[in-house]
């Protein structure tokens, strides 16, 4: 096969951005390679572990410091890129696939618990927000104005919990 895994993460996540995670099939991103479905399998054992590794291409480039904020804005602002990012993501945390040295790196500035309460948290917004302006875009409902704001309360409420429970 003239692909590499990197060919086929690239080829997959412009699919994703092209027609969402509901419509990306391994048939679809076959087709676009240019070869059988079977031949992707030389590559990834299923959809799951590619869908890990494209959540560790949205996730790879996040830096994590001892910022906590701006890491899980940054991570949020990632998600927000790629289209169903959140959602992939999610998949991928649910799964324990292609974020684990995210989520480490996150434990090892915090606290286990609290990296995975970050992540699940910021995940589930950014997911929360990514449904909404499809829906919004559609004409479904209106437009929230406020979700950059309600994003930074929930972090700041989790992250003042933290710190009394840690002080």
């Amino acid at each position: 096969m003239r692909n590499r895994l990197a060919d086929v993460v690239t080829t997959a996540l412009r699919l994703l951005d092209d027609w969402g995670l509901d419509s990306f099939s391994m048939r679809r991103l076959a087709a676009e390679l240019g070869v059988a479905p079977s031949a992707l399998y030389h590559h990834v054992a299923s959809k799951q572990e590619l869908l890990g590794h494209l959540a560790a291409r949205i996730v790879g480039g996040v830096v994590v410091d001892d910022d906590v904020t701006g890491t899980c804005r940054r991570l949020r602002e990632a998600m927000l890129q790629v289209r169903d990012g959140a959602e992939v993501v999610a998949t991928a945390t649910a799964f324990r696939l292609g974020i684990s040295a995210f989520e480490a790196e996150l434990a090892r500035r915090t606290s286990p618990d609290v990296a995975r309460t970050l992540l699940i948290y910021v995940v589930g917004h950014t997911q929360a927000t990514q449904l909404h302006w499809q829906a919004s875009g559609l004409g479904a409902i209106p437009a929230d104005p406020d979700l950059d704001a309600s994003f930074d309360s929930g972090l700041a409420i989790i992250l003042a919990g933290w710190s009394r429970l840690a002080g």
